[in-house]
This record gives structure tokens, sequence and C-alpha cells, in this order.
């Protein structure tokens, strides 16, 4: 069995808001997700823990529809899909759509595979700066920022550049912002079996093009797991890094 896979599949979860290890292991207990910063309604790894949703393949298949759709969306706002500008967009827009989501084709263990690293190293790392590209899963229009996500190490260590990747496998997805974070922190934690912390900040179309359309407005949210959550000073200084 896939050794990713397999892990994840023995670590439990509690899609009511709680990942907990052992409860004879105090030590990495994780408790609940703080409410009330990552409020998330519906479980943040269901979608996750199953086989990816969508193949190359079924692009192709479901193009065709896809492009009358927008034919369709074209006509119901009043334009004419014939005419010369627009002979080309429903298609182009239905492969636009196609790729903003394309997180559906992807799983963590496409990435994770070969970039865990056996290593006694137990100091905070953190990758920041993450740009991050998502679809509003109400409106169907961009949320667009920063991601910045660490761990500290147990006894294993992850390539970084998986880090940015995972990111990427659950930005490119309809949701929340709130849902794509606890997604993102969760899975770390299910496979390096550590502490994450994880802080996004974006600026929401929702409120930027329609709505109180606030062109200044940008969101902050945290994520903490474990001795983050648990311990002041450990989170003082994940967020003092990734302020510098």
């Amino acid at each position: 069995m896939d050794p990713v896979k397999s892990r994840l599949e023995k670590k439990p979860v509690d899609y009511n808001g709680f990942l907990q290890e052992d409860k004879k292991d105090s030590s990495m207990a994780l408790g609940r997700v703080d409410r009330g910063r990552s409020e998330v309604s519906t479980p943040p790894l269901e979608s996750w823990r199953e086989e990816r949703t969508r193949s190359e393949e079924d692009n192709e298949l479901n193009l065709p529809t896809l492009s009358a759709a927008y034919s369709t969306i074209l006509r119901s706002l009043g334009e004419d899909p014939g005419r010369q500008g627009l002979l080309k967009t429903p298609w182009r827009a239905a492969t636009a759509m196609q790729f903003f989501t394309k997180g559906y084709q992807e799983t963590i263990t496409d990435v994770l595979n070969d970039a865990i690293f056996d290593e006694d190293h137990d100091e905070m790392v953190i990758v920041k700066d993450i740009d991050m590209f998502s679809m509003c899963e109400h409106h169907l229009v961009p949320f667009i920022g920063k991601v910045h996500i660490g761990y500290l190490p147990n006894k294993q260590v992850l390539g970084l550049s998986k880090l940015a990747r995972i990111v990427e496998i659950y930005s490119r997805r309809l949701q929340g912002c709130q849902a794509l974070q606890v997604r993102a922190i969760t899975s770390i934690y299910l496979v390096l079996n550590c502490n994450v912390p994880l802080s996004v900040s974006f600026s929401h179309m929702c409120m930027v093009m329609r709505g109180v359309q606030k062109m200044n407005s940008k969101t902050v949210t945290s994520t903490m797991l474990g001795v983050f959550r648990e311990d002041p000073k450990t989170r003082e200084e994940f967020l003092n890094l990734i302020r510098s």
C-alpha cells in the first residue's frame, strides 16, 4: 500500500472540528481548531480522503457541455455568442474554469511520496509568501492572496516545495478561504504527525467587485494546531517570522 495513503487512513480525524491524537499523548493532542478564526461547516477532509474526483479524460469529455453552458450564460446576459469577439469565448471560459479548479484532479499522494525524509531536526520550518489563487464557492469569483505555512518537525521533514504544492492543490478548488486553510494544515499534520501553523492574507473579489465594493479591503485568517495553539511564545515566534 502507498505509504502516505496508509498513514492518512490510519490517522483519526473528527470531522466536527477536532483533530485528535491518542489521548495518552497529551503533548500532541490538538483539540478543536480555533472556531473564532476558522469556522468550517463541512468536513474539511471528506472529499480529500476520497480518490480524485476529476481526470484529464473527464476534462476532454465534459468540455463541450461546459462550453455550451457558457454560451447559454452569454445569451442569458443579453449577449450574442455568435458575434466575432465572443465566438471562442465559451470554449476559452470552459478551459479556464477547468484550470482554475484543477485541484480536483490531484491528491496529496501525487506530490508527497518521494519527499518525506527522516531527519533529526526539531526547529521551526516556514515557507512564507506562497501565492494563492482560489475560487469562492458562493459566487464563483476569485480570492487572491499569500499563504504562510510552517511546522515543527517530528523526526521527519518535508521537501520545501511540497508545502507550496499542497497549497496549490487545495487552492484550485471551489471553497471558502477557511476551508482551504483547514484542508492544507490538516494534510500536513496527518502526513508528518507534527505541530502546524498557517496564516492567510487575501483580497476577496466578493467584497471588491460586488457587495460592499471595498477595493482595498484585505482579510487575514490563521489556524494553529498543537503547540502553536497552546503556547503563546511559539505562536508569537511564527507570527514574527512571517512578518519579517
